[in-house]
């Protein structure tokens, strides 16, 4: 199963992605949840992005929060909107928001 999961909030922890059972796992930063793509703590990155091994970032709400597209951790693809929609019809069927 190919599964796209959103994450829309900062405080998320990686214990639900954790239980999640896929082939192929891709995560979707939008709203606060990008916060996990531009913020160190301790000078490491999120949890997040050592879980799943496909991490994507809306552009529009990395930018609307001060957040410049080079300044993500690297292991992030920064997207725009159709980007997503993209993804979801080729490459994710199932998906969920955390």
């Amino acid at each position: 199963m190919k599964l796209g999961v959103f994450v829309s909030d900062y405080s998320s922890t990686v214990d639900t992605l954790d239980r999640l059972k896929s082939d192929q796992l891709g995560v979707f930063l939008v709203q606060n949840g990008v916060y996990h793509a531009a913020i160190l703590d301790k000078g490491k990155g999120s949890a997040i992005l050592d879980v799943a091994p496909r991490v994507y970032a809306l552009r529009e709400d990395l930018e609307t929060r001060g957040f410049a597209a080079d300044a993500v951790d690297s292991r992030v693809k920064v997207v725009g909107y159709g980007d997503i929609v993209d993804l979801i019809f080729n490459d994710f069927p199932k998906i969920a928001w955390l």
